[in-house]
């Protein structure tokens, strides 16, 4: 069992992120120990990670709520599932194809200035090249 600190460092959220998380029911089944503390499980760290994932694609928080819903509800909602993901593959091939067209922007400006400093070409600003 791992305390919300551990857990944090497991899954790459803040310890308030988690906690947030957790109180919006989006983590199932978090036990807490003697004291009240959130200890959290592979599964739990399963979920996070899920969660995680969903919200950086853009999902809103009552979304992510209504699947994971939709998962505690069992088999029967298999191709509703589905299909979420299925649209949230689509959202995060969209992210990654934007992230690779601006590391090329970034690539091309660097290349233009190690051209510059390696051949002590005068800094000049032309429309298009800043």
């Amino acid at each position: 069992m791992y305390s919300v600190k551990e857990t944090a460092e497991i899954v790459g959220l803040t310890e308030h992120t988690i906690r947030f998380y957790t109180d919006k029911g989006l983590v199932p089944n978090v036990t807490r120990d003697r004291n009240n503390n959130r200890l959290f499980d592979e599964e739990s760290i399963n979920w996070l990670t899920g969660v995680k994932y969903l919200k950086e694609c853009g999902m809103s928080i009552e979304a992510i709520k209504d699947y994971v819903d939709l998962c505690l509800e069992g088999n029967s909602t298999i191709e509703q599932r589905y299909q979420i993901v299925l649209g949230q593959k689509t959202v995060a091939e969209e992210q990654l194809r934007s992230a690779q067209e601006r590391i090329e922007y970034l690539n091309a400006k660097i290349a233009f200035y190690q051209d510059i400093m390696e051949h002590n070409k005068p800094d000049f600003m032309n429309p298009g090249t800043w």
